[in-house]
């Protein structure tokens, strides 16, 4: 069977690059979606680069944060993931891949808009697992507006900007207490914070701040041995896009790409694998693009 390694054309992995034009109700699970999504479930095989370890994935429930789960455990590591109560059914499932590969799982729903709710986050996880050694701030919310800034009403702003900023913010102070010489912090980003789409002014305002905390972040906390870093997605096929865009939109995701097809979920795991690793032992406040080709300017 092939796994993450096996070479292939990527031009011709997965399908033709076009998906159903179904929109499915947000915040959208992974058994609702028109096209199911390759979170490594088949294929990823660990080589225990984080034996040991214990991590923290918000939105770890389903899309890339799935992926993550499902390859940290994969190479050693007990995972806990937080989603909103309304993820139940999809965060079971990521819990079970976890548990599948002998490590111990930690399901911790909530909204992380609320401060308290990521203090609690980070202290449970800790309580849970015995300690923390990764961080992985992955949650995020956007909703496409094709009027722009006209069609961003004031709610929006708020949800976008305390689910993806400021509950990194919170759940970053809370957890580096708890992180020791070595441990990591890995931030989604986005081709958003590069080359923002009009149509998600909003969410590709946060994905520029993710990038920038991380840089400023890294510096601070460099000396200490915490390293933080950041991956950057282009399109990547999850509950999120047939949850939040246009019919339209969602039939031709990612096919403007050089590749000509929307990324997986699985395609992305190695990159936070890499960076919670100790391969990655001399990098910090640098960015790993995962985007079909386009450019990271």
């Amino acid at each position: 069977m092939s796994d993450q390694t096996t070479p292939q054309d990527p031009t011709e992995q997965y399908h033709d690059g076009e998906h159903p034009a179904e929109k499915i109700a947000h915040p959208g699970l992974t058994s609702d979606m028109p096209q199911d999504p390759d979170h490594g479930e088949e294929s990823y095989r660990g080589f225990g680069r984080l034996e040991g370890k214990r991590a923290l994935i918000t939105g770890g429930d389903s899309g890339i944060g799935r992926a993550v789960a499902i390859a940290f455990a994969r190479e050693g590591a007990d995972v806990a993931i937080s989603y909103l109560p309304d993820e139940e059914e999809d965060a079971q499932v990521t819990a079970g891949f976890v548990r599948d590969a002998g490590r111990k799982a930690v399901t911790i729903p909530g909204d992380i808009r609320e401060e308290s709710h990521c203090v609690e986050l980070v202290e449970t996880t800790v309580r849970e697992l015995g300690g923390l050694d990764t961080l992985v701030n992955n949650a995020a919310y956007q909703m496409a507006q094709p009027d722009s800034l006209l069609g961003i009403s004031t709610e929006q702003l708020d949800r976008v900007f305390k689910t993806n900023l400021y509950a990194m913010f919170w759940i970053t102070k809370a957890a580096l207490a708890h992180l020791q010489p070595g441990s990591t912090i890995i931030n989604t980003t986005s081709i958003q914070a590069y080359d923002p789409s009009p149509a998600l002014l909003d969410y590709a305002t946060t994905k520029a701040g993710i990038l920038n905390f991380t840089r400023g972040l890294s510096q601070q906390l460099a000396e200490q041995g915490i390293r933080v870093n950041a991956v950057a997605p282009g399109p990547i096929w999850t509950p999120l896009i047939p949850a939040t865009m246009p019919e339209s939109k969602v039939e031709s995701f990612g096919t403007d790409t050089p590749m000509g097809r929307a990324g997986q979920p699985a395609e992305l795991a190695p990159l936070y694998v890499f960076f919670a690793s100790q391969e990655s032992s001399y990098v910090t406040g640098d960015v790993l693009g995962a985007t079909g080709g386009e450019l990271l300017s």
